[in-house]
């Protein structure tokens, strides 16, 4: 009898550990997602790494309650930590060298034949005109990781192929320039990545 009483308070403070960890990540999310720093967003990708160990661990199903607020948890830390963990990997890979747009893109040049007005006598030097692309990312990237965490944890995993097809094929004429289609491809896949290892959070701890 000790012995089982024992094993569930082990049970119980592996689940509350779990949803402390998980609920940390999530705190963290949040701070990188309103302040914008760095080093919030890599404390966040710790925890939720440190989450998913813990949940990989073989000790039974969830209990109701745990099993929900997890779930809700790891959901909504799919559609916060998203944005903040893409952000963190496009500077990672950029080096800071992409300057961000006021509309949640990023600024590319366009370079331009000058015009009669502005050409002197002699002016071959075609003018670059700087303009916005990959507005919305961040409306989108909330969107897209709420539709792929979802479909993962409902049991419908090839989801996920329609959802970045919608997202090229509405992004499409915006790839032209090398830096939309760089900031397209790593926000995407840190974006996807960051969702579906919620949603494996959630089945491991369901499991």
């Amino acid at each position: 009898m000790n012995a089982l009483t024992s094993l569930d308070v082990v049970q119980y403070l592996y689940w509350v550990l779990l949803l402390l960890v998980t609920m940390a990540s999530l705190i963290l999310a949040v701070l990188a997602f309103r302040l914008g720093k760095q080093p919030f967003a890599i404390a966040s990708a710790g925890a939720l790494g440190g989450a998913l160990l813990l949940a990989a661990l073989p000790l039974g199903e969830a209990p109701v309650v745990f099993g929900v607020v997890i779930g809700l948890a790891a959901l909504a830390l799919a559609v916060i930590g998203g944005g903040p963990a893409a952000v963190l990997a496009l500077q990672l890979a950029t080096k800071n060298s992409v300057a961000p747009g006021s509309h949640g893109g990023i600024l590319v040049g366009t370079e331009s034949s000058p015009t009669a007005d502005t050409a002197s006598v002699g002016d071959t030097v075609p003018s670059t005109a700087v303009h916005e692309v990959l507005r919305g990312g961040l409306t989108i990237g909330i969107l897209e990781r709420l539709a792929v965490a979802g479909a993962i944890l409902a049991g419908f995993p090839e989801a996920l192929a329609v959802v970045v097809a919608i997202k090229g094929v509405g992004r499409f004429t915006e790839l032209a320039s090398s830096e939309a289609r760089e900031r397209f491809i790593i926000g995407t896949f840190a974006s996807l990545i960051w969702a579906c290892a919620c949603a494996i959070l959630v089945s491991l701890a369901q499991s």
